[in-house]
């Protein structure tokens, strides 16, 4: 059983990873068809945060919005004015790890800054904040099916309000005892802004629809996994692909140049 087809217009592309810190440099590599580097530069830039939010933001905030910021300039959207979609496998598994061991071992200890970053939708808070955005925004987290439900709520909201909308993907390294229980992850940030089908600055068209056949649950990190449909934007090749939404669930897309 199929739902029906979603079509958007590709408005603009971010991409952060520590081999890769911009979209451009994502592109080439894969373009070449080279393997996907691990290393590279350690913290993202995230000018859209101030100085003093830069400092003190974790991982997850900064590098969602470096690229939630590349993806709005590729557009020609100012930030403020859209509403966005965050979604992630893990959130901060970081601060989540050493929450838990500071309650295990020593609860008076428990940092009101870590509690106050543990939140799965700070890096939308942190986003709202530093670009004086007053929209809708919403955070999504659905296990391996993270990536498919943000995109399709991102879908969702962009044609049933028929104006542009922000998708951020991010995940960051597993660390500590719970990253130690869950498959290898890898730090990276996806942004796409998507707008109505039929406007002047589309890049490419994508449509997808929710369908109940199951698709396999990936095992590679969620920024390898994600490599088919980065590939295809990267090349502009039209390509049809299928992510995995949920148990017995998945997101079909048809990408077009």
């Amino acid at each position: 059983m199929s739902g029906n087809w979603l079509e958007v217009d590709l408005r603009g592309i971010g991409w952060w990873s520590p081999a890769a810190p911009d979209w451009p440099s994502a592109a080439a590599l894969l373009q070449e068809g080279a393997a996907w580097p691990g290393e590279g530069a350690a913290r993202p830039a995230a000018h859209v945060l101030s100085p003093n939010e830069r400092r003190r933001a974790p991982e997850p905030v900064r590098i969602a919005c470096e690229a939630a910021a590349q993806a709005c300039e590729a557009a020609g959207c100012a930030p403020g004015e859209l509403p966005s979609v965050f979604t992630s496998i893990h959130g901060d598994l970081g601060i989540t790890d050493a929450m838990c061991a500071a309650l295990a071992m020593d609860p008076a200890t428990l940092s009101p800054t870590k509690f106050h970053n543990s939140v799965h939708n700070a890096p939308a808070g942190y986003w709202t904040m530093a670009t004086g955005c007053r929209e809708a925004s919403t955070s999504v987290s659905a296990w391996q099916g993270s990536f498919a439900a943000g995109l399709l709520e991102t879908l969702v909201q962009c044609r049933a309000e028929a104006r542009a909308t922000l998708l951020v993907s991010y995940d960051i390294a597993n660390v500590g005892a719970l990253g130690a229980a869950l498959p290898e992850s890898r730090a990276y940030a996806f942004a796409l802004v998507v707008a109505p089908s039929g406007g002047r600055r589309a890049s490419g068209r994508l449509r997808a629809r929710h369908v109940t056949a199951p698709a396999p649950a990936p095992k590679a990190p969620a920024a390898t996994s994600l490599q088919p449909l980065l590939r295809a934007l990267a090349t502009r090749t039209p390509a049809c692909l299928r992510l995995p939404a949920g148990p017995g669930t998945a997101l079909e897309l048809e990408l077009a140049a």
